[in-house]
């Protein structure tokens, strides 16, 4: 398990990125055998991306729940996601079309995604006491000091003083 570092980071991520977030909901959690493939599918892709870094993918975290597992994960750009997910050598395409055959609008098995285009400098992060996690491991960490003491510094909106002090124990943004 990572360890905390001590102090404050925030995300070291330099240019455009993409945040993509990824699910599915069982609707019928006793037809196994329907949403059992779907659910299959995912490990396969991770693996294959895992491998293959220069198909942009740059960190993936699973989240599970009963019904809804989902993904966040963080793309080099919007063409890597896109090329990714067309390329007929992949194992998405295949897995996108198995979905649809099998499925339809049938409803026993729903899937969803949202992807978010994220302009350089138009995101602002902070670890407190963290082991790396989401961004800052997809960027890498850099300590929280001078214009990235504040939310708004981090932001480019100030040149970070406008952070209140305040007792270290007690600072959040």
């Amino acid at each position: 398990m990572p360890k905390p570092i001590p102090g404050r980071m925030t995300a070291a991520i330099e240019g455009d990125f993409v945040i993509f977030l990824i699910g599915m909901r069982i609707h019928k959690l006793w037809k196994v055998w329907k949403w059992f493939p779907v659910f299959a599918a995912m490990p396969k892709m991770l693996i294959e991306l895992g491998k293959n870094p220069d198909l942009g993918l740059l960190h993936a975290k699973t989240f599970f729940s009963l019904r809804s597992p989902y993904l966040v994960q963080y793309w080099r750009s919007f063409e890597d996601l896109h090329a990714y997910s067309v390329n007929r050598d992949s194992e998405h395409l295949p897995a996108w079309a198995a979905f649809n055959r099998a499925m339809g609008t049938n409803g026993e098995v729903g899937i969803w995604h949202e992807t978010y285009l994220i302009r350089a400098g138009d995101h602002e992060s902070v670890y407190g006491n963290m082991p790396p996690i989401g961004l800052g491991i997809a960027g890498g960490l850099k300590p929280v000091e001078g214009r990235n003491r504040s939310a708004k510094g981090r932001l480019r909106q100030s040149d970070g003083n406008d952070q209140p002090d305040m007792d270290d124990s007690n600072e959040t943004t």
